[in-house]
């Protein structure tokens, strides 16, 4: 049994639609991520799933039973919001509480369950405390500690880590991830940041324009992603694309003075001639070094970026750009023309027209 099914769910409004027939099975203990750019429609969806919002089309099962139509309270689920929605006259044993509370369940029943849940987060001495003494990510412990408390089918994330600094995002993903590990719970988690999808997923659903783009766990996903959208926004540096030509098995790129010989096949693929795109994620470059046998290609250096742990090079090939991921003490001189090793391995080849992989 499916501890989540969405069964064809359309969304309008009025002639526009914003989701486009979403067939989605999750299994218990699942952490799935919805992840995708502003307006693709994921936070519809979660929406949905939590009763906020009801689907032009469609059905929701958690568990065993339909929802559609079921009052978001009896939904057996708890939602964490980006806005952490503390009440702030309250004291954080309170707000822990407070859904407790209203189902009436007993003080001493309920005092033990924002004891346990205090402790899973380890905020057991910021009880006493009001929201307004507490730093962003304890407010954001305390908001995932009133969803832990209810002990629900499915728990859904929407963004909740977006208020926060990179240090502490860092922090919660890890938090989260160790209370997914440790309690098995189901949950359903929106995001735009890819880092948030690969840390944290056992599947992630890419969305675009109201459709899954890919379903598939984040190996999958970074490795074997199923079109051009999925290859570019999940990566960073994002995946190169160069625009090219194959023929007799070999990839002329626009702008290049030599081609790239397909491995066996990927040619049995791309046919005999064939517009294509090839993807080459940054990492997969390296310097020459010695004959520069193997796949290779050209390029002119324009920019060169020290981040710290990665040289990143940006050149040309024509008129279009080739980012490199070198480690940091890497010789690259700016103007120069570069020779650049690719892992065969790690080549992508997608269609032109359908912009699907090959």
């Amino acid at each position: 049994m499916s501890a989540l099914e969405l069964v064809n769910i359309r969304k309008r409004y009025g002639t526009v639609e914003t989701l486009k027939g979403i067939e989605l099975s999750l299994a218990s203990g699942e952490f799935l991520v919805l992840l995708g750019s502003s307006g693709c429609g994921k936070s519809t969806l979660l929406n949905i799933i939590a009763g906020l919002a009801e689907a032009s089309e469609g059905d929701v099962r958690i568990g065993d039973r339909s929802v559609t139509g079921v009052h978001p309270k009896n939904r057996d689920i708890a939602m964490v919001f980006q806005s952490y929605a503390l009440y702030p006259n309250m004291s954080v044993a309170r707000n822990i509480g407070f859904g407790l509370e209203m189902r009436n369940v007993p003080a001493a029943e309920r005092t033990e369950a924002v004891e346990k849940t205090a402790r899973i987060l380890q905020i057991e001495n910021l009880l006493g405390r009001k929201p307004s003494e507490l730093s962003g990510g304890q407010r954001q412990r305390v908001a995932i500690g009133r969803a832990l408390v209810r002990d629900p089918q499915i728990f859904l994330f929407d963004e909740p880590l977006s208020n926060l600094d990179a240090k502490l995002r860092m922090e919660m993903r890890t938090e989260l991830k160790r209370l997914h590990q440790m309690l098995g719970t189901t949950i359903v988690y929106v995001t735009h940041d890819q880092i948030e999808a690969m840390t944290l997923a056992t599947r992630i659903a890419v969305m675009r324009d109201g459709q899954i783009e890919q379903l598939a766990t984040p190996d999958e996903i970074y490795n074997r992603p199923a079109t051009r959208y999925v290859a570019s926004f999940v990566g960073s540096p994002p995946m190169n694309m160069l625009d090219a030509t194959v023929g007799n098995g070999v990839a002329h790129i626009d702008g290049s003075l030599s081609g790239i010989l397909l491995p066996h096949d990927v040619q049995e693929r791309a046919g005999k001639a064939r517009n294509v795109i090839i993807g080459i994620r940054p990492e997969s470059l390296s310097l020459v070094s010695g004959d520069g046998k193997g796949l290779t290609i050209d390029a002119k250096v324009e920019v060169v970026e020290l981040t710290g742990p990665e040289l990143v090079v940006t050149s040309t090939i024509g008129s279009q750009r080739l980012t490199a991921s070198l480690p940091p003490r890497s010789t690259v001189t700016v103007g120069t023309p570069q020779r650049f090793s690719i892992d065969a391995s790690a080549l992508h080849v997608f269609d032109q027209a359908t912009e699907k992989r090959m």
